[in-house]
């Protein structure tokens, strides 16, 4: 398998993933500024949308969406329980995380990070951003991931993209549970390994 990735991206969700799974994969950098490969290969010719993440598999099938490639994932590895049994409710809450982060949280921070978006509506987008994410501090309340106590392929979304705050000028300082997730998270050696191969701290 292949994952193309961008540092800084949402591609770091499936490659903390693929580092849970212990599954075997190349990690392809793939620029989102240049859309090139290291080899000058021209990154839309692999993805014709030109963003990460995308995942090939050996027999050259490809899959392009975050939500999905981590499902595929963790069913490749279902020893792992990255992911709740396919069909089992909780597996449809585990889609519901991955819904709301993908809608509600990553495509918040887009606005925040598009050099063309107008100032007077940044603090709008932020607004509306905090307020995201000041619900699924509730929703972290005492609990160490968001589907209990067992880590699952959304943690790795939600860590992701809650990584962005510092980049945009959110605040998170309020968010007690987010902080201590993020730390949390950032302990595993999964994390650590996928941090590592994206040259990030």
């Amino acid at each position: 398998m292949k994952l193309y990735y961008s540092p800084g991206a949402c591609s770091l969700s499936p490659q903390i993933v693929l580092q849970e799974s212990g599954l075997a994969y190349e990690p392809v950098l793939a620029s989102t500024k240049t859309h090139q490969l290291a080899d000058g290969t021209d990154y839309y010719g692999i993805n014709p949308l030109g963003y990460v993440p995308l995942l090939e598999l050996d027999n050259g099938a490809r899959l392009r969406e975050g939500p999905a490639i981590v499902q595929y994932i963790a069913d490749q590895v279902p020893e792992k329980n990255l992911a709740p049994a396919n069909g089992s409710f909780e597996r449809y809450k585990l889609q519901e995380w991955l819904n709301f982060i993908g809608t509600e949280i990553h495509k918040g921070f887009g606005p925040l990070f598009k050099p063309t978006t107008p100032e007077n509506y940044k603090p709008i987008a932020l607004e509306a951003l905090t307020k995201r994410l000041q619900w699924v501090d509730q929703q972290l309340a005492g609990k160490s991931y968001l589907m209990g106590e067992q880590f699952s392929v959304a943690d790795a979304y939600l860590y992701t993209v809650s990584r962005w705050a510092g980049f945009v000028g959110l605040d998170l300082s309020g968010l007690a549970n987010i902080l201590a997730f993020q730390q949390r998270m950032a302990q595993r050696p999964a994390v650590q390994a996928a941090l590592k191969i994206e040259g990030q701290k």
